[in-house]
Parts: structure tokens; C-alpha cells; sequence
């Protein structure tokens, strides 16, 4: 059964929002839509200062709790989607969002709500992570959510940022004899409503890794990127908020998509294993390096006295 034989349509009495006008002084907002990483590896923590590092204000409304370390995920836990409901909304009503971002949403019910949310503003850049598993294989997302973010999320996407499995299991190639390429997963997700497709090669056993931008009408670009040693908790999560900020900030979509590219392959270069587990990007690269830069600065000034 389709999930959208389950519902009725969306609610068609006019949104009670105020059109809260945009000032320049204040950074670019995004409100991300995901679950919570205690180990800050990944999810809503990822996203919040990966869009803090690139000058944005990220508003939150959480989907789910997890129960996880830099190893791998124990549990997940769906927020009841009334609250979610309320967390987006009343936000949505006070401050002028520049962009969504949507991860990991929890469950069936959550991925219908968000629906519901974001079709009231069609003119805000959605960019959809989906999010199937954790980084390691922990699943996320049964059938009937990954039907759901097909039949509802997908046609209100502006970009979709699947790893090449994710590509293959949105764009239902697991009964292919032979395993698509990106390309024909592409066709099919814009064929499904999102307008970009970014699948990119960090799941596939090669030298670099390789990212493939699509639209509709097929191949946009491509970008290579030394392929890293070790296992990295958030890489997902943080190319996919860095595309949302660089598209609050005015960037075209190929601008955004390069840009985000090259943040993140920085965050990853610059990685940190706190714990027993994976590696986790460093979002603040930056300004670690800019500190180190002063503190040499200073040290070089008291040797002149």
C-alpha cells in the first residue's frame, strides 16, 4: 500500500505565518529537521556546527533521540510528530527561514509531517540527507519510510545528497539484475520531483572519491577527492548542511555544491578520534588553525622583548 493511500491530502487552509522581513545585518537561517548525536559526531550537532561555521543561524526542530558513541548507533527514538510539529512551526512564524535541511526524521509519521511543513513554503531550498543508516551499517529507515520519503519528500526536494547505496535503494534498483550507475539512479530520483541529485563515491572501493552532480536533464559536474584513510562519523551530515549554508548565503547550486565539497574534504582532513570509535570531522578547523597562527604570533612577539 502506498503511503500516500494512508493520508489524506495536505491541509489546504491557508498557512498562519508572518512574512517576517529579511534584514541584512542578520546571518543567513536554516532550520534543520533531524535526530539528535550525543557523540556530536553526526545528526542535528553536525549540522548545527557545520551551519555555525559557515556564518549561518541554525534553528532545530528534532526528530528523534539516539542512544549512540563514535562506534555505532544502539537505538533510535521518534519524537511524537505533534511536537515536531510545534518545534518547526511556531519557529517558522518568527523568524524567515533561508533554507531547509532535513536528515534522519525517525519514523513514517515524522516523514509526513515535514511533508505537510515544508510544502507551506515552496519557494524555501529544501536539501534532503536521507539518512538510511548510520555510518557504519546501523539501519535507520525501514521500507515504509523509505516509500514515504519518496512519494512525499522527494517532489518538494531542491537537492538530494544520497551515498551510491542510498542512490540505489531510493531509486528502486535492488531488483536490477545488474547494479546501476549513478546516472541512471539520478535519472530516476529527478524523475521521482527532487531537482538536483548529488550522489557521491565516499561508499565505493576506489582511489578518490568521486561526487556526480545531476538535474533533470542528466550530468552536471564532477568533483575528485583524495580518498582519506579511516572511518569518519558525520561526513554526510556535515557536506549536506554545508550545501544548505552556502544556499542560505545567495551561492547557485553548482557554487554551493563545490564550495560545501571542499568544506567538508577540510573537516575530514583535519579529523579528530575522541573516542574508541570512528573519526569525526572537525567542522572548527579554522579557527583551530587561526588560534595555533596567533598563539605563534605571540610567542614570535615576547621573543622580540
Amino acid at each position: 500500500m502506498l503511503v500516500s493511500d494512508k493520508i489524506h491530502a495536505f491541509p489546504t487552509k491557508p498557512c498562519a505565518r508572518r512574512h517576517t522581513p529579511l534584514n541584512p545585518a542578520n546571518p543567513p537561517i536554516v532550520l534543520v529537521f533531524a535526530a539528535s548525536d550525543p557523540s556530536c559526531g553526526a545528526g542535528i550537532q553536525a549540522d548545527l556546527l557545520t551551519l555555525a561555521s559557515l556564518g549561518c543561524l541554525p534553528l532545530t526542530a528534532l526528530t528523534a533521540l539516539t542512544v549512540q558513541d563514535s562506534s555505532g548507533v544502539e537505538s533510535i527514538h521518534a519524537i511524537d510528530a505533534n511536537l515536531l510539529e510545534r518545534q518547526a512551526r511556531l519557529l517558522l512564524e518568527d523568524m524567515p527561514v533561508a533554507a531547509f535541511k532535513i536528515g534522519a526524521l525517525g519514523s513514517t509519521a515524522n516523514i509526513i509531517r515535514v511533508a505537510e511543513i515544508v510544502s507551506d513554503y515552496p519557494d524555501i531550498p529544501l536539501v534532503l540527507d536521507p539518512v538510511l543508516s548510520s555510518g557504519r551499517g546501523d539501519p535507520f529507515s525501514d521500507d515504509e519510510m523509505v516509500d514515504a520519503l519518496c512519494e512525499l519528500l522527494l517532489p518538494q526536494t531542491t537537492i538530494l545528497t544520497p551515498n551510491t547505496p542510498e542512490a540505489r535503494r531510493l531509486a528502486e534498483a535492488d531488483d536490477d539484475m545488474d547494479e546501476p550507475d549513478a546516472a541512471l539512479c539520478a535519472w530516476r530520483l529527478t524523475e521521482m520531483g527532487t531537482q538536483f541529485v548529488l550522489i557521491t563515491g565516499t561508499h565505493e572501493n576506489t582511489p578518490q572519491v568521486v561526487n556526480a552532480l545531476f538535474d533533470a536533464s542528466g550530468f552536471l559536474r564532477q568533483d575528485h577527492w583524495p580518498r582519506l584513510p579511516g572511518s569518519y562519523h558525520g561526513s554526510g551530515c556535515t557536506l549536506s548542511s554545508a550545501i544548505a549554508g552556502r544556499l542560505a548565503n545567495g551561492a547557485n547550486m553548482e557554487q554551493a555544491v563545490r564550495e560545501a565539497e571542499e568544506y567538508t574534504w577540510n573537516t575530514l582532513s583535519k579529523a579528530f578520534r575522541p573516542g574508541m570509535g570512528q573519526f569525526i570531522p572537525d567542522r572548527l578547523f579554522w579557527a583551530r588553525a587561526n588560534s595555533e597562527l596567533s598563539e605563534k604570533d605571540s610567542a614570535h612577539d615576547q621573543k622580540q622583548q
